[in-house]
């Protein structure tokens, strides 16, 4: 399997880090060591002080396909879940400016927490709420309205360059509201009001 990332794909999320708007989606991906499943803690790492949480929308792919078209990209969808990447903030600003990849502040163990998945069947795709509580607070209230890249958008982009096999997922992007974790927090993921995630900050 493969986990794709899709960065900067809310307008007023990249506004907040002070990143430009991208005119084609900005892939990157994570291992499969950086998934935590089950609603495991997450244990904080000692090589950064400054991990944020980033709430998305994550689609998993339940066929294999190369070159999809538009008009069938959305029956690749076999289910959606919501997922937090963890993004270690202070060795991602180090690796921006001496031009180097993300994958250490992006891909590390367990930097991938992400819920059960439910039926994508009978869900309006560009009509998708998901909001991400911290220590009971609402932090992040987004809607898949507002991506820059539609699913069907990603899922053409992604299939141009790699095979998408069964299995496969794609973190769609974080809307606004970023921010950092501590020791002794507890995160919350909500998909049109129904709790898919939780995950307390060890």
């Amino acid at each position: 399997m493969k986990i794709f990332c899709i960065g900067r794909n809310y307008a007023d999320h990249a506004k907040e880090l002070n990143n430009p708007i991208p005119d084609s989606p900005l892939v990157f991906m994570k291992p499969t060591t950086s998934l935590l499943i089950k609603n495991r803690h997450f244990f904080y790492p000692e090589f950064s002080n400054d991990i944020h949480y980033e709430g998305e929308v994550v689609i998993k792919i339940g066929k294999n396909g190369r070159h999809i078209q538009p008009e069938f990209a959305l029956s690749y969808i076999d289910g959606v879940g919501f997922g937090l990447d963890l993004t270690a903030r202070d060795i991602q600003q180090k690796c921006k400016e001496n031009g180097h990849p993300w994958e250490i502040a992006k891909g590390f163990d367990h930097s991938a927490p992400i819920s059960k998945f439910i039926s994508f069947e009978g869900l309006d795709a560009d009509n998708i709420n998901i909001v991400t509580k911290l220590n009971g607070e609402v932090v992040q209230d987004g809607n898949t309205k507002d991506l820059l890249f539609s699913f069907q958008d990603i899922i053409v982009y992604l299939s141009t360059y790699f095979t998408l096999q069964q299995g496969d997922y794609i973190f769609t992007g974080t809307p606004a509201g970023v921010g950092p974790i501590k020791i002794g927090d507890k995160l919350e993921g909500f998909i049109n009001g129904t709790k898919l995630l939780k995950c307390d900050v060890k």
